[in-house]
C-alpha cells in the first residue's frame, strides 16, 4: 500500500511527488505517459514578472524547478532590472528536451517513489475521506492521501477552426473519466480554456527583419544556493517582430472560422494571456502587437510564436504568420489550437490544497483553475508538504500573504475563487516589497528546513549568506567616506558632502549603489570587504535594505495590521444564517468559503468591510471567550 499517490507528471505532479518522497513517504505518481513528465505544452519558459520569484520561492522550500531551470535554460535574464526591487524577476527560456529529461531523472533517484504509467479511472472515497483509486484498467490502489494535479486533462477537447476532438496536449489520450468520479463525490466542477500557439521551422524564418532579443551578460541563476555554471556568451538569442494592419484585417473578416468567436468553445480562458483573436478585437486601436520568436530546443528546428495563440483554421494560420517580418516564407511545423478542459472550483479547498468534502484528498496545478508552469509546481509542493505532514500529524504549511507570491496565490483561489485561469501578477501581492526575488531565501529556507526540505548543504550556504549580510551592513556603518571625496560625487550626479559620512548613510542616496562606494574605498578597505564568501548576493541584499527601509518598515506596519485580523479566529461551528444585517452574498460566500479568521474572511470576494464589522459584533456576543 502506498502512503502518497500523486495522479498526473506535470509540473504540479512532479514537485508533490518530490515533496512526498522525499519526506519518507511512500508515493506512486501514475501519469498517462512517462515521457511527457514535466513537459511544456506551450512555451518552454520558465519565470517572468511575479513568476520568477514564485520559482526562487519553490527553491527555497526544497523544491526541484529552479535547480533543473539553471540546468536546462538556453538562455536567461532579469525582468525590470532597471525599476524597484518589488518587480524584478528572472525568466529562462528553457530547452523543451533537456527540462522534462533531468526532471525524470530527479524523480527516478527518489527510493521512496515509483512511477506508474496508467490513467486514473475514478477516486475511491469511504465516509468522506480518500482511501485510493480506480486505474483505467480497473486495477485498484490503496493509499491514505490521493493528490490530482492532472493539469488540462480531465474531460479535455482539442480545438482549431470548426473542429473539436478529444485529446490532451499533444493530442495525448486525455483523461476522459476522473472528472465525473470528482463530481460524484460532491465537487464542484468548472469548464476553462487555454491554448497555445503555432511552431514555425527555425530555418525558414529571416531574422535580419527581426529585433534580436538576447539573454543578460551576467550569470544568474533560479537556485538560492548553487552558483550559475553556464556560458554567457552562448546563450540562445530569441527574436521580436510584430502584428499589422494586414494581420488584423485578415482575423476580423474571418473571426466565424475560428473556435473562440463561433461559439464552439465554452470554457472560459485566460484574461493575461489571450488569443490573438481576443487582442485584436479588445483592442482595435492597437496598431500591432509583440510577437516573440523563441527556440523550444538547443538543436532543434521547432521556433515558438509567443503571443499567437490561435484557434484559427490550418489554412489561415498560414497566412496569417506570412503575413509578419521575418515569417513571410515560414513553414508552421505544428499548428495552433484551444484546449477545454475541467478544473475543480478553488473554493472547494482548505488553505492547505485539501479538498474540504474529502479528508486526504488534495489538488494542484491547473486542475484548479491556474494558468502557468510555475503557479503548479508552487501548489504541487504545497499538496506534497501538507499532504505529508497529515501523515506526521504536524500543523499544515500555508504561508501568509506577506512571507510568499505562493500564500498570495493559495490565498487568492480560496477565498476570491477563479471564474477564468489565474495568473500571479506583482500586482495582486499588497506586500511585494517584502516579496523580492533577492530575499526569497531569507523569507522561506527556515521554514523548508523545519519541514525537511533543505538539507544541510543547502541550509549551511543559506546560514553563511546571512552572516555575510550581517558583516557587509556593520563593516559598512564603519567605513567613513570624507569630504575628499566630493568631486567623484559630482562626477555621479551626487551632491557633495558637507561632511565625512559613513558608507552606510551615503548608500541611502537613490543615485549611490555599492559600486559607487568601492571606487570610493582605498584598496585595503575594498579587500576586507569583498572577503565575505556571498559578497555579491549580500551586496544586493544590503543595499535594497538600505535604500528601502522606510518603505519596507512602512509595509510592515501594514503587515502588522493583517495578521491583527488573521489572529481573530472564527469558530468552526459558526452558524451564519445567525449573524444578522450582513449581506446576502457575503453570507453565501463566508458558508461557501468557511474562513478560519477574520482576516481571511475580509479578503472573500463580495464580503464588505460592513459585513465584517456585523461579523465582529456577533462573534464577540455569541463567543466571548473565542
Amino acid at each position: 500500500m502506498y502512503e502518497v499517490i500523486v495522479i498526473g507528471g506535470g509540473h504540479a505532479g512532479c514537485e508533490a511527488s518530490l515533496a512526498t518522497s522525499r519526506k519518507g513517504h511512500k508515493t506512486l505518481l501514475i501519469t498517462g505517459n512517462i515521457n511527457n513528465i514535466a513537459d511544456m505544452p506551450c512555451n518552454p519558459s520558465i519565470g517572468g514578472s511575479a513568476k520568477g520569484i514564485v520559482v526562487r520561492e519553490i527553491d527555497a522550500l526544497g523544491g526541484e524547478m529552479g535547480i533543473n531551470a539553471d540546468k536546462s535554460h538556453l538562455q536567461i535574464k532579469i525582468l525590470n532590472s532597471k525599476k524597484g526591487p518589488g518587480v524584478r524577476s528572472l525568466r529562462c527560456q528553457a530547452d523543451k528536451t533537456t527540462y522534462p529529461k533531468n526532471m525524470l531523472k530527479a524523480l527516478n533517484n527518489e527510493k521512496n517513489l515509483e512511477i506508474k504509467e496508467e490513467l486514473a479511472k475514478s477516486i475511491i472515497v469511504e465516509n468522506n475521506e480518500i482511501k485510493g483509486i480506480i486505474t483505467e484498467k480497473d486495477e485498484i490502489i490503496n493509499a491514505k492521501k490521493v493528490i490530482i494535479t492532472t493539469g488540462t486533462y480531465l474531460n479535455a477537447d482539442i480545438l482549431r477552426g470548426h473542429n473539436k476532438e478529444k485529446g490532451g496536449p499533444h493530442g495525448e489520450k486525455p483523461s476522459l473519466y476522473l472528472s465525473e468520479s470528482m463530481k460524484e463525490n460532491g465537487l464542484t466542477m468548472r469548464r476553462l480554456k487555454t491554448g497555445t500557439p503555432p511552431r514555425v521551422l527555425k530555418s525558414s524564418i529571416n531574422y535580419e527583419e527581426c529585433s534580436i532579443e538576447n539573454g543578460d551578460k551576467e550569470l544568474l541563476s533560479f537556485s538560492n544556493f548553487y552558483k550559475p555554471n553556464y556560458n554567457i556568451d552562448k546563450q540562445v538569442p530569441c527574436y521580436l517582430t510584430y502584428t499589422n494592419e494586414k494581420t488584423h484585417k485578415i482575423i476580423l473578416d474571418n473571426l466565424d472560422k475560428c473556435a473562440l468567436y463561433s461559439g464552439l468553445i465554452v470554457g472560459i480562458g485566460p484574461r493575461y494571456c489571450p488569443s490573438i483573436e481576443d487582442k485584436i478585437v479588445k483592442f482595435r486601436d492597437k496598431e500591432r502587437h509583440q510577437i516573440f520568436l523563441e527556440p523550444e530546443r538547443k538543436d532543434g528546428e521547432e521556433i515558438y510564436v509567443g503571443g499567437f495563440s490561435t484557434t484559427m483554421p490550418e489554412q489561415l494560420q498560414d497566412e496569417l504568420i506570412h503575413t509578419m517580418d521575418g515569417l513571410h516564407n515560414a513553414i508552421i511545423t505544428k499548428y495552433g489550437y484551444a484546449i477545454e478542459y475541467d478544473a475543480i472550483d478553488s473554493t472547494e479547498l482548505k488553505m492547505t490544497l485539501e479538498t474540504k468534502k474529502i479528508k486526504g484528498l488534495y489538488t494542484a496545478g491547473q486542475v484548479n483553475g491556474t494558468s502557468g508552469y510555475e503557479e503548479a509546481a508552487a501548489q504541487g509542493l504545497i499538496a506534497g508538504i501538507n499532504a505529508a505532514l497529515a501523515l506526521e500529524d504536524k500543523e499544515p504549511l500555508i504561508l501568509k500573504r506577506n512571507e510568499a507570491y505562493i500564500g498570495v496565490l493559495v490565498d487568492d483561489l480560496i477565498n476570491k475563487g477563479i471564474t477564468e485561469p489565474y495568473r500571479l501578477l506583482t500586482s495582486r501581492a499588497e506586500f511585494r516589497l517584502l516579496l523580492r526575488h533577492d530575499n526569497a531565501d531569507i523569507r522561506l529556507t527556515e521554514i523548508g528546513r523545519q519541514i525537511g526540505l533543505i538539507n544541510d548543504e543547502k541550509y549551511s550556504i543559506y546560514k553563511q549568506k546571512l552572516e555575510d549580510i550581517s558583516n557587509l551592513e556593520k563593516k559598512l556603518k564603519n567605513i567613513v567616506i570624507e569630504t575628499k571625496k566630493n568631486d567623484y560625487l559630482e562626477s555621479i550626479g551626487s551632491s557633495k558632502l558637507l561632511e565625512n559620512k559613513t558608507a552606510y548613510e551615503l548608500l541611502k542616496r537613490p543615485e549611490i549603489n555599492i559600486e559607487n562606494i568601492e571606487k570610493m574605498l582605498d584598496s585595503k578597505t575594498l579587500e576586507e570587504i569583498k572577503q565575505y564568501k556571498y559578497y555579491d548576493k549580500a551586496k544586493e541584499q544590503v543595499e535594497i535594505d538600505i535604500k528601502y527601509k522606510g518603505y519596507i518598515d512602512k509595509t510592515e506596519k501594514e503587515v502588522e495590521k493583517m495578521l491583527n485580523l488573521e489572529k481573530k479566529k472564527i469558530p468552526e461551528d459558526i452558524d451564519y444564517s445567525k449573524v444578522r444585517n450582513i449581506a446576502t452574498e457575503a453570507r453565501q460566500k463566508l458558508e461557501l468559503v468557511r474562513p478560519l479568521t477574520i482576516g481571511q474572511a475580509s479578503r472573500i470576494s463580495g464580503v464588505n468591510p460592513a459585513d465584517i464589522t456585523m461579523l465582529l459584533i456577533y462573534l464577540k456576543k455569541e463567543y466571548p471567550h473565542e
